[in-house]
């Protein structure tokens, strides 16, 4: 992933561009079709149990991930639609990638808990901002890297489960990634809140205006 989506950060200037009101782009096609890959990449995992297949949309789904940040910018094609569909577009293949490892056993059902608990806490602290009409803070840097490393953990533990030499290794490396990922993403959830605290305490809330 390239961004910590879902989480604070996320903003109309955060790329420095202004954003338009296009539908069609490339990046807002790439972000279609992650979002159409989700339910197959299910069916493979959990019906088909095709997991070499379900390991290559992963991977898949990460670089096209990277690439439409990357075109965005270079094509010139940020939209409001793409500042929402992205983020979305991730966050639901974390949650069902999550979801779907616990129902066939890969990892257990609280790692996932808490993964997806962090994400709804720091939503709710998204109010205190809006409350005061400021701009969400800026994505911390070991954010970035604890969603790099948990987006890295499950493919490795796909391979971990597939008929190869190197099963054993994918198996010990995606837990190391996840273990890691999982400790960083839930230190840099704390921070978040903490700033929100500090936030809520130090600056009142703007009063609503009558209509």
């Amino acid at each position: 992933m390239a961004t910590e989506s879902g989480t604070p950060g996320t903003n109309d200037t955060a790329t420095g561009g202004v954003f338009s009101d296009r539908i069609l782009t490339v990046p807002n096609v790439l972000s279609l079709i992650r979002l159409i890959g989700i339910p197959v990449f299910l069916w493979l995992l959990l019906v088909r149990h095709a997991d070499g297949w379900a390991f290559a949309l992963l991977i898949a789904q990460g670089f096209t991930d990277f690439l439409d940040g990357k075109l965005a910018r270079l094509l010139d094609q940020s939209s409001r639609l793409g500042a929402l569909l992205d983020p979305l577009v991730d966050r639901l293949y974390l949650v069902t990638t999550l979801v779907a490892f616990v129902a066939r056993g890969l990892i257990p059902w609280w790692i996932a808990v808490i993964l997806i608990g962090r994400d709804l806490i720091l939503t709710v602290t998204l109010s205190v901002y809006k409350r005061r009409e400021l701009p969400a803070p800026e994505v911390i840097y070991l954010g970035k890297a604890a969603t790099f490393a948990l987006m890295s953990a499950l493919p490795w533990l796909l391979t971990g489960e597939m008929d190869w030499a190197g099963a054993g290794f994918g198996w010990a490396f995606g837990w190391a990634l996840l273990i890691w990922g999982t400790a960083l993403y839930v230190w840099t959830g704390a921070l978040y809140v903490g700033l929100a605290v500090a936030v809520a305490r130090s600056i009142p809330p703007v009063p609503h205006r009558g209509s």
